[in-house]
Formats: C-alpha cells, structure tokens, sequence
C-alpha cells in the first residue's frame, strides 16, 4: 500500500469517490481512498436510489439542482463508459394534514425561486400522475416531474473510474484503526494494511464518521438510524413516479427494469449499527402501502435489506472542516439524502479542500453550527 498522500479519504460510498475524483480534477496532489468493506457497500449501495429537488431549505434544493443537472450526463462528464440508470419520471409527495399542506406550499415558493419545476396538485390530478393512488385523506400533493432515480452503485463505479483514471489509489478491505495527530495537525492515518503519512484527511464514512471524529477528538452530532427496503418482482410499467409519503414515513417506487422498491425508517430505534432485516418490517410495509396503493397488494417480495442513514439533529449534513484540528473535513450526516446531493457534494469538499472559493457558500455548514445555535433544519425527510 502506498505510504504517503496528499490526501486521505476515509469511506468509499458514493460521497469519498466524488470527493476523490474531484480533488484530482483539482490538482490535490496524490489522493487516497480507503474503504473497509468494498466500494458502495455502506449507506450508498442500500439507499432507496430516489433523487429528488423537492426539499424545504434553500441550500437542499441547491445542492440537489445542481446534483440533478450533473447526474443526467454524469458519464460523459467524467468521461467514463458507465450507464447510471439516469430516468427522470417524477416524485409524488402527499399532504394529509393541513400543517403539511401549509408546509408544502411553503417549500414550492423556495423550490419555484430557485428555478425547480415543482407544482402543487390536488387529489384529482394527484391520479392523473398516479391512476391508483388512494386519495382518501389528500389534501394535495407536490408533485416534480424532473425528479427521478439513478443506479447508486453505478453512480459509484463512474466516479471510481475516474477518480483511477486521474492516478487516485482506491483501497477496499482497508479499515482505518486510528488516526496519529501531533500538536493540532494530522501525522499519519493507522490501517489493518499498514501506515498512510498525510496532513489532511476528508471524513466520508457516513454512519461512522462519528466513530471517525472521535479517532482524532472531534465530537460529530451524527448517529446511526436503520432504514429497511425490499424488492418486489418485476411486472409491467405501472407506476412512474416515486410516491413519498411524510405521513406514512414510507417511499414506493418502480425501478426502471420493473420491480418495485419501498422502504421505512425507525427513527425510534436505539441508536446502534443494526442493519439486519426483521419480519416486522415486512408486516409493517404492507400495512402502510396497501393503504395508499392498494394494487400492490398482491406482488411477491424478491428480497429485503437495511442500511443506516447518517443523521444530523436539524436533517442538514456537516460539510467542512474542524477547528479542533487543522485539515480534518467531514462531508457526513446526510440523513437520508447523501446519494442524491454527491455530485455537487463531492466538487464543493474538494474545492473547500484546496482552498478555492466554493461555488455557493456552504461553510456555515460545519460541525461548529451546533455549539453556535446556527441550524438548517430540514423539514422534508423520510
């Protein structure tokens, strides 16, 4: 293994090989990423492959416009022979309260000045996007019709190949044991393969980037939530866009090849590193989404896994460095929405990483915020 970098990047998934990539493309000089598992095989590879622009702070929807924009030519941006799986079929997001329907509102008056095509629909046309949506309880919905789904590992694998293509090493079963620090600055990062000298090391490990911080002292307000998702058989198109429902706590969506994918969080859950699947999960699943699709009753379920999200108290991730340690940056606590912001995520940490002005300002989201009192809360997560 290689025994010095410019930089160290800690996490594989979709957000450390953006990053990556994106560090080369700058001229960082020699890039590392180190995984300890394989590549996309935390958050990224079990996420519920969902991208959207519908969110309720303004820097959301930035970070996902401009993440759209960028995944529907992904490949030929970074230059690499890789299908994403890009599909641009919609999100359906239904209000069941009038809070929610105030809230939602709310949020398009942000997404439309921030030139995202989102609109407000009421249950009538709600089936006119979705024919056996169960309306019953509606009081609308949103509805964004350039929203859509991408392959999380492809998506992966393109920037994997690029990042190589620009000399960036990649090392999978390599588990970062300890990073040595020496008067606030970074000496050299300990794994089961050996040593790495570097100054500067980006924190990328998602549920773990606490685990991460603590190896150097920092204190990251990030925790570790169980999401579960299963997998239909594959049957005809029926269904184009994704459904989201806040009031359910679920997601439902068909996948381009036919199968339909679905998932729910337990935010009530002890926080732990579980990923093991239950049978509740199923029995709950069902329950929630026969209630607003209830043709989907009858599919046979193909499979079924769980994955963490990387929660931040207000919803919103940590993106910059510490000033507890000098050239320790975090890009983590995505709470659910890592996959789908990476590509603007990844250029914005490289760019912050290398000194240059970012191309819109996201230092106040650093770890300090909450000591500071300074939070973005995010009211538009599932």
């Amino acid at each position: 293994m290689i025994k010095n970098a410019d930089v160290v990047v800690i996490g594989g998934g979709v957000i450390g090989c953006s990053t990556a990539y994106n560090l080369a493309k700058l001229g960082a000089g020699k890039v590392v990423v180190l995984e300890k598992n394989y590549l996309a095989s935390g958050a990224t590879g079990r996420c519920g492959a969902g991208m959207r622009m519908q969110w309720g702070t303004e820097t959301n929807c930035l970070l996902s416009r401009e993440s759209v924009k960028m995944l529907s030519h992904l490949p030929e941006l970074l230059n690499v022979d890789v299908d994403i799986e890009f599909t641009q079929n919609g999100y359906l997001m239904p209000a069941y309260s009038e809070k929610m329907a105030e809230q939602f509102k709310k949020n398009l008056v942000l997404q439309n000045s921030l030139n995202i095509p989102a609109r407000w629909v009421t249950p009538e046309e709600s089936l006119e996007i979705v024919p056996f949506l169960n309306t019953k309880g509606m009081f609308g919905a949103t509805y964004c019709a350039e929203d859509g789904h991408c392959n999380p590992f492809k998506v992966t694998e393109a920037y994997a190949q690029a990042a190589k293509n620009l000399n960036v090493e990649i090392y999978t079963d390599t588990e970062v044991q300890g990073i040595i620090t020496k008067n606030g600055k970074i000496i050299s990062v300990r794994t089961n393969q050996g040593n790495i000298q570097t100054d500067t090391v980006v924190n990328a490990a998602g549920g773990y980037a606490k685990t991460v911080g603590r190896m150097v002292g920092v204190e990251l307000p990030i925790f570790p939530e169980r999401h579960e998702i299963l997998v239909t058989e594959p049957v005809e198109p029926t269904m184009g866009p994704m459904v989201m429902s806040f009031y359910h706590n679920l997601y439902c969506q068909q996948s381009p090849h036919g199968s339909f994918i679905m998932g729910i969080g337990h935010p009530n859950e002890p926080e732990s590193y579980n990923i093991k699947s239950s049978w509740q999960f199923l029995r709950d699943m069902a329950e929630r989404l026969v209630e607003i699709l209830p043709p989907l009753a009858g599919l046979n379920v193909v499979r079924q896994w769980a994955g963490l999200y990387d929660m931040c108290p207000d919803r919103t991730p940590i993106l910059g460095s510490s000033p507890a340690l000098n050239r320790f940056f975090t890009a983590a606590g995505f709470s659910g929405h890592g996959f789908m912001i990476s590509p603007i995520t990844g250029q914005l940490m490289a760019e912050m990483v290398v000194g240059k002005p970012t191309a819109f300002p996201i230092q106040m989201f650093d770890a300090g915020r909450f000591d500071r009192g300074e939070l973005f809360i995010e009211p538009s997560v599932v």
